[in-house]
């Protein structure tokens, strides 16, 4: 077959979206080197920075194509006028788009990856130009599209709910982890330098990943507070990420109660320190409201590190027995979920054995495999 992938996500700095379509990508084009991929994307500068942002998906069977653009110009123009894809980038036997968005003119078939309803679930906590986007663009997308694909059953069962007339096309890939990139870290010199890098203190509970509305992390903070009552000396804790938006009210929480030395916000991470920052921590904290698949907890099991989630959305199915559940909308249970971690030492142990071996169960190899099983319905 001749595929292509829209390869947008996959460019500047990559968010879940762009890391989802990273692994399936990668794993994809090395299981089979009988077919030929091709990454299609648009650009108006910084052509030698895209070329190296895409060099690790390249192979024999595996290539590149430009099109002189706007990718957002073309996205809002074809939004009202339907300007051809195909124009741009030609025919394939098939291209898959994987946020959401399939645009008009496509040659051949199409497949999309719609990766959760947080937008038709949590409106509130979408960004406003996303919404727009998605209230314009996601029914035509999915009528454009011959399967759509998500990421979790709980998404799947999701999208139903809101339109129940592509029932028919879904499709369930779940994520998978990458082994390379998430793994324990047990060197005492490593450690002790991520800690130092971001002002860390050697007890820490960690949450990583978008300082944003859905990420819950308004209450987390305020069921810190309530668990650090209870000790002398609590560890600390450190939302780790990029800011989102809607985030200024989080800063404002840690100040109003007074909680500046004891929270600390690190921003971005460099690549290289995650796994480290990961494996030190006492516990990893995940309380979000609504999640389509939920990668980070995963990553965070590769890394040896024990588990607190949400018993919401899809997270239970991601993570099954391996985590510590709490109430997302209860500061309580979020509370006791933090001191049952800090004072159960045996529990830890259980739970860094048992993430082990639930992250193992979730490979890029294995949802590659899965995706196209999808394409290969279409032929």
């Amino acid at each position: 077959m001749k595929i292509a992938f829209d390869a947008l996500p996959l460019l500047g700095r990559m968010t879940g979206i762009g890391h989802c379509e990273a692994g399936q990508v990668k794993a994809m084009i090395a299981r089979h080197p009988e077919d030929r991929f091709t990454l299609n994307y648009f650009a108006l500068r910084h052509f030698a920075q895209h070329k190296a942002e895409l060099a690790p998906y390249l192979a024999e069977n595996a290539g590149q194509k430009r099109a002189f653009g706007s990718a957002y110009a073309y996205r809002a123009v074809s939004s009202f006028v339907p300007v051809p894809y195909r124009w741009f980038f030609g025919k394939q036997d098939l291209t898959h788009f994987f946020n959401y968005i399939v645009p008009p003119g496509v040659g051949g078939k199409t497949v999309v990856t719609v990766h959760d309803m947080v937008y038709r679930a949590y409106p509130d906590t979408v960004r406003g130009r996303t919404k727009q986007m998605l209230d314009v663009g996601l029914v035509r997308s999915m009528e454009r599209a011959d399967r759509i694909v998500t990421d979790s059953e709980f998404s799947r069962l999701e999208i139903v709910k809101y339109y129940p007339q592509f029932a028919e096309k879904l499709r369930v890939v779940p994520c998978g982890v990458d082994a390379g990139r998430f793994h324990p870290v047990t060197d005492a010199a490593e450690l002790r330098r991520v800690r130092e890098t971001y002002g860390v203190g050697e007890k820490y509970f960690l949450y990583l990943g978008t300082l944003e509305p859905r990420k819950n992390l308004e209450r987390l903070i305020d069921a810190y507070a309530v668990f650090c009552r209870d000790f002398d000396t609590p560890p600390q804790l450190v939302l780790a990420g990029a800011k989102g938006w809607l985030y200024d009210s989080i800063f404002r929480k840690v100040q109003t109660l007074e909680l500046r030395e004891r929270v600390i916000f690190t921003h971005y991470i460099a690549e290289e320190d995650l796994c480290a920052l990961m494996s030190g921590a006492l516990a990893f904290t995940f309380p979000s409201l609504y999640e389509g698949f939920g990668m980070p907890p995963l990553e965070a099991m590769a890394c040896g590190t024990p588990v607190l989630v949400s018993d919401a959305a899809s997270l239970p199915e991601v993570t099954g027995e391996a985590a510590v559940y709490v109430n997302a909308e209860d500061t309580a249970s979020l509370a006791d979920g933090l001191r049952l971690l800090f004072t159960d030492g045996a529990l830890r142990a259980k739970l860094r054995t048992d993430g082990l071996a639930r992250a193992k169960q979730f490979t890029w190899e294995n949802s590659a495999a899965a995706l196209y099983a999808v394409y290969t319905e279409l032929f």
